[in-house]
């Protein structure tokens, strides 16, 4: 018997914690980061027949330092490389990475010396987005994505403990060359 069953109806019990990541997922800001082709289905999505506006993201921002969310959308070159990493260090805290395109996310086609094979060389990515180019549709649910991870985001204390046992456990995972099975 908890305090739920002593509460009138019509209570809503939650916490701030709770509450702050729901009003956080409705405002996040994206950074243009539009490299290549991929960059023209990320400037559909924000047009008039997908509607990023009633997500709370209608206006791509071009200040770093204004946005929460950067849209890596295309192959990232070595001479791009320093130039992303130092937009991504302007942002403010905290902030989430969306890699669009194969070739933002591993290089794709591009094997050579020119391209970065996948920019989590460069900065950390919340979510992969596959493709070649993906479709709006597909940004749209990356997006709810990240949403999800936003909302769920601890604060304060709680989330330095959260990144920290994450750096952990990426620091002890199995590189993808000891993997077997589908990888293989």
């Amino acid at each position: 018997m908890g305090i739920e069953e002593k509460l009138p109806s019509g209570f809503l019990l939650s916490t701030v914690e709770d509450m702050a990541g729901y009003f956080r997922k409705g405002s996040l800001w994206p950074a243009t980061f539009g490299l290549a082709c991929c960059a023209i289905e990320m400037m559909t999505t924000g047009g008039p027949r997908y509607d990023l506006g009633r997500f709370g993201m209608e206006v791509f921002r071009a200040s770093p330092r204004q946005a929460d969310l950067m849209i890596v959308a295309g192959r990232v070159s070595q001479k791009m490389a320093p130039i992303l990493r130092q937009v991504y260090d302007q942002m403010p805290n905290p902030k989430w990475v969306i890699s669009m395109g194969v070739c933002a996310s591993s290089g794709g086609m591009f094997n050579n010396y020119a391209i970065v094979q996948g920019v989590d060389h460069v900065v950390p990515v919340d979510v992969y987005l596959p493709g070649c180019p993906p479709r709006p549709e597909m940004l749209i649910d990356a997006i709810l994505k990240v949403h999800d991870k936003v909302r769920n985001t601890p604060l304060g204390p709680n989330r330095i403990a959260a990144e920290d046992e994450a750096e952990q456990l990426a620091l002890t995972a199995t590189p993808t060359i000891e993997m077997k099975g589908l990888l293989r």
